[in-house]
């Protein structure tokens, strides 16, 4: 993990037309490497932090300073809703941001494999996603982010709607994927437990104007399995971040 930073957020205000304060004065760098999520109340701007790093809305004020020098700065992004195809199968879901960059099915073949493979899914290529759990349809969405090989990947509560077991599995995968690919990953999620298992920092975000409240270093090493989740350390994180979380929401 590179100590400079890839992404810095300087002086980042978000005023919407109706005049709410999305975002205030916020500043924040991540650095390369990092797997970095985002919690706080609802409302309090975690998912407009990151359509902004994203370049899909404009700031009222302040900047963003990339740090990258040595490759293209490329990003994947994310939802929440796995937003499938309904009309396409799990091959051609994934296949969707190649096809857009005019990257022909014979050149992308390999690829997608791969990706397919990373994910788990090699046997579901020919499937449909009326035919898919809630579980899969996220794997083919983050598949689909990862098939354009990102080097920032962004994620916007994507394991929200899940149930519990389901989320548990695919954050563990996820971190299995983080670990042998080394993407930056900036994280919205609600759920505590679910910051402290996957990150080695979490960002306490206070209520709506948004602003970082406080910024908490998860030092654990990896790989990380279920004895973490029942360890006292994460136990002792899992509290502090709540303390936290109670304070911001005053």
């Amino acid at each position: 993990m590179s100590n400079r930073p890839i992404i810095t957020l300087s002086h980042i205000s978000k005023v919407y037309a109706n005049g709410t304060v999305a975002l205030q004065d916020l500043n924040l760098a991540i650095r390369e490497g990092q797997f970095v999520s985002l919690v706080g109340p609802s409302g309090c701007g975690k998912s407009t932090v990151l359509r902004l790093i994203a370049g899909l809305g404009q700031m009222s004020s302040g900047n963003i300073n990339w740090g990258i020098t040595q490759q293209p700065k490329k990003l994947a992004f994310v939802f929440q809703d796995a937003a499938l195809m309904p009309w396409a199968n799990v091959w051609e879901n994934i296949r969707l941001p190649l096809k857009l960059a005019g990257i022909s099915k014979r050149d992308s073949q390999k690829l997608l494999q791969q990706t397919l493979t990373l994910v788990g899914l090699e046997s579901f290529e020919n499937n449909y996603p009326r035919e898919l759990s809630g579980g899969m349809k996220m794997r083919v969405s983050i598949a689909r982010a990862l098939v354009t090989q990102p080097n920032i990947l962004l994620m916007d509560e994507p394991f929200g709607a899940l149930d519990e077991i389901t989320r548990s599995k695919l954050n563990s995968d996820l971190l299995d994927l983080w670990c042998q690919q080394h993407w930056t990953v900036v994280f919205v999620t609600h759920n505590i437990y679910e910051a402290v298992y996957l990150s080695n920092r979490v960002l306490i975000m206070g209520k709506s104007p948004g602003r970082i409240v406080a910024d908490i270093k998860i030092d654990a090493s990896y790989p990380r399995d279920d004895d973490f989740r029942t360890s006292s350390l994460y136990n002792q994180y899992c509290r502090e971040i709540s303390l936290h979380l109670a304070q911001a929401m005053r």
